[in-house]
């Protein structure tokens, strides 16, 4: 079977949606060779952000010079033509959006909605935003043959926003990078900490620090701690508002921001955190925590929405608005051995269900319903 895959965030986003894409192609073209994976992106990427070179997998850029010179207009519905060319039998959009006329052409469709944050926290984006946003998820989830949703949680946003019925929604987790299963040296992890300038004993952060992730809370908890918080991610003008806080509040010293590390010196940096927190707002699923359980780290974070469905039972939970609670969590968690220990073995058990084989099973089980 020949499968496409909208492959813009595979090659274009460097967390998030773009990890998302690139290890499903991953897990998928290793576990189940004998299909071809067709990987279709708009445009040249200057980075080299995948870098899978196996016989079953291809990336396919527009061909004729007008698809070349309008790529958005090519993955909106020009694509279309060269899946035919490529006798492509099912296609995946990976992040909400499908081409127009896969239906009319015979292609069968799946369609992976992560989240419907637009819609439960207007007020983060522009209402052109907005608009678009639903217009591509509505026409996506009315046209797909069965839509992916990453959690219980998006699975009920889905039908309760989009209208489409709860039988036609499967909820398949993410899985992580391999490179957060395996073990660093001592030597290697120091390594990162010193070209970091760290501490040895730290708390971790991780994920595009917007305020939507919350981690003004996190600065505020621990600013009567004996204790330095590590915020990796990507910066946006959030940032700001976290440097006048913590400008205001004499907190420098205790707080350190990195951006654009490569996955394997996040690993490390998971592997030698002592605690990780995530107190965000909302997210699909929040793969940055299964990444910490991977890493063997105990995690604190937010006691709504999703969050409980990734970190599992052994994971501690707060309000993500309440500070003092954090204060306190933060307190009993690296206090306590025997609890650490605990939480981290409890949590490694856990995150076994996010393993590379079960997914693909899952996925490819969906794909040959459609296409048998």
């Amino acid at each position: 079977m020949n499968i496409g895959f909208d492959a813009k965030r595979i090659f274009h986003n460097q967390t998030g949606l773009g990890n998302y894409g690139r290890d499903l192609v991953r897990i998928l073209s290793a576990h189940y060779p004998e299909h071809g994976y067709y990987l279709y992106n708009p445009k040249a990427s200057g980075r080299k952000l995948f870098g899978l070179s196996t016989p079953n997998v291809t990336e396919r850029l527009p061909r004729s010079r007008f698809d070349r010179t309008f790529p958005s207009v090519w993955r909106s519905s020009g694509m279309v033509h060269d899946l035919r060319k490529d006798h492509i039998e099912l296609f995946h959009g990976l992040s909400g959006e499908l081409p127009i006329g896969l239906r009319r052409h015979g292609i069968r469709s799946v369609v992976t909605i992560h989240d419907l944050i637009f819609v439960r926290y207007p007020a983060l984006y522009h209402i052109v935003d907005r608009t678009i946003y639903l217009r591509k998820f509505k026409h996506a989830a009315l046209h797909a043959d069965r839509i992916i949703a990453i959690s219980e949680q998006t699975k009920q946003d889905v039908v309760a926003v989009l209208g489409v019925d709860a039988g036609k929604v499967e909820v398949i987790y993410q899985g992580c990078h391999p490179a957060f299963k395996q073990r660093y040296t001592d030597a290697e992890k120091q390594a990162v900490l010193e070209k970091h300038g760290l501490p040895p004993d730290f708390i971790l952060n991780v994920g595009t620090i917007e305020a939507r992730k919350n981690a003004l809370v996190i600065i505020k908890a621990i600013a009567s701690l004996d204790v330095h918080l590590v915020i990796a991610g990507k910066a946006t003008p959030y940032l700001d508002e976290l440097k006048t806080y913590i400008e205001q509040h004499r907190l420098s010293k205790k707080v350190t921001f990195i951006h654009g590390t490569s996955i394997d010196e996040l690993a490390k940096l998971y592997q030698s955190a002592r605690l990780f927190v995530y107190p965000s707002l909302f997210e699909g699923f929040g793969i940055p925590i299964i990444e910490a359980l991977y890493s063997g780290v105990p995690v604190i974070t937010s006691n709504t929405g999703c969050f409980p469905e990734a970190a599992g039972p052994s994971s501690k939970y707060i309000p993500p608005d309440d500070v003092a609670a954090l204060t306190q969590t933060i307190q009993t968690v690296l206090g306590d051995a025997s609890l650490r220990m605990a939480m981290i073995a409890h949590g490694l058990d856990y995150a076994r269900r996010f393993d590379d084989a079960g997914i693909a099973r899952q996925v490819h089980s969906l794909y040959r319903a459609l296409c048998p």
